[in-house]
């Protein structure tokens, strides 16, 4: 493909994500499948674009005033590759495969330029997003969106401790043509920065179940929730499994018993191979819309672990599409449904269990302000300070001196600038009666 047809195929995909609201991720898949002719190099080039416009898209629309995927594109080669109208009037030109010509408005953008763009624009939040983030991180909150929507993340990866050690997975790793290194707070994580990114499944040491495919930040919210061998756990919306896989590890060799929920049967269904992969054995429940389907575990439990749904802000890092799609009214929405499931994982508890609340958002009404509620309607409940969570050797020891940093009081924020994690929001608690 020529870089003009490049440049045509991301307008393309960046407009299909938008319509359609598929993941990036998919939206290109499904691009590279329906056209053969593209050759790796040229699918690397149309993500890196695609992606690159997703990151920079409030940017790239202020200035072009519009946000279909070809006013993005010619927005990127201008503010962010630095090429001039000219330059990019020869790569739309509209000839063979290429973008058609410029327009007289996107020449004028390009010859005369908007001034400064409001801070939310700049920060490539947005607005409501942006102003939450005031609140919560001060006058840090630029450096916090910028890392959260910048750079591209790593791929980290957790060693299945009941399969193998972490230096034998990292040689195994290393004897792949790859370079792992140890994450830095998890002490059973290892992370991968390569590019193009390896496919992990095709991995000898993913298929028989050594490692799995987890943010250090989700392996630090399954270590503070404080699983031991013996317990009675549960994953109260075990979602894709990691966390059940993580919480399975430290209940490892034991006759601990761990019970796997979630409202969605497929979900449920999807955990499964994974757990059978990395020798693990779980009890599944299926909920109903009110909590029905744990009959018989009310006051049973040693540890609830609720990875509450939210936005997933926390990982825009990873899926920035995911930003322009949030509303007010849905964060208001996921907010309310929080302190329900909050709520109804709370009966699981026995006296002297322990309940901890996990989001990967970074937004305070999903975060502080669902714990807030359920602390003032379950005052049999008692916070539990992080840093008692801490003494685990799941963790290194600069992670207990970072974390305790971070933590304030029972609750813990992580964000890729602080930890150089996704975003993730932890909250503990304990049963007294």
């Amino acid at each position: 493909m020529t870089p003009a047809a490049r440049l045509a195929a991301a307008a393309e995909i960046l407009d299909q994500i938008a319509r359609t609201r598929a993941p990036a991720e998919a939206a290109l898949k499904s691009w590279g499948q329906g056209h053969r002719f593209a050759g790796s190099k040229d699918r690397r080039a149309i993500a890196d674009r695609v992606y690159r416009c997703l990151r920079a898209r409030a940017r790239l629309a202020w200035a072009m005033g519009a946000d279909t995927g070809r006013a993005l594109v010619i927005g990127s080669l201008a503010l962010i590759d630095g090429q001039g109208a000219d330059e990019i009037a020869e790569q739309f030109s509209g000839e063979g495969y290429a973008p058609a010509a410029l327009t007289p408005e996107e020449r004028a953008r390009l010859d005369r330029p908007e001034g400064e763009p409001p801070a939310w624009v700049s920060a490539g939040l947005p607005h409501f997003v942006a102003e939450d983030f005031k609140r919560l991180f001060g006058d840090d909150w630029a450096a916090e969106a910028e890392a959260l929507m910048r750079p591209r993340a790593p791929i980290d990866l957790r060693v299945n401790g009941a399969r193998a050690s972490v230096d034998q997975v990292k040689a195994e790793l290393e004897a792949e043509g790859l370079a792992p290194e140890r994450t830095p707070w998890s002490a059973w994580g290892l992370r991968l920065d390569a590019e193009p990114p390896p496919n992990i499944q095709k991995l000898a040491a993913y298929r028989e179940g050594r490692l799995e495919v987890q943010d250090e930040g989700s392996q630090i919210t399954a270590w503070l929730a404080g699983a031991t061998p013996g317990m009675t756990v549960v994953d109260y919306c075990a979602g894709g499994g990691g966390k059940t896989l993580a919480l399975a590890q430290k209940l490892f060799p034991s006759d601990g018993h761990l019970i796997a929920c979630d409202v969605d049967p497929k979900r449920l269904s999807n955990i499964k191979p994974r757990l059978e992969r990395a020798g693990i054995v779980a009890e599944f429940r299926q909920l109903g819309s009110e909590g029905e389907g744990v009959d018989g575990l009310q006051g049973q439990a040693d540890l609830v672990l609720v990875d509450a749904p939210c936005s997933g802000s926390g990982t825009w890092r990873r899926r920035p599409e995911d930003a322009w799609r949030l509303t007010e009214a849905e964060v208001e929405h996921l907010h309310h449904l929080q302190v329900a499931i909050l709520g109804r994982a709370a009966r699981l508890a026995k006296p002297g269990a322990r309940l901890a609340y996990v989001t990967c958002s970074l937004l305070s009404r999903e975060d502080e302000a669902s714990a807030d509620a359920f602390e003032a309607a379950h005052p049999e409940f008692r916070p539990v300070p992080i840093v008692t969570a801490l003494e685990t050797p799941d963790l290194t020891p600069p992670a207990r001196e970072r974390l305790s940093a971070l933590a304030q009081g029972h609750r813990l924020r992580l964000s890729p600038r602080r930890s150089g994690t996704d975003g993730f929001f932890v909250s503990l608690y304990e049963r007294t009666r």
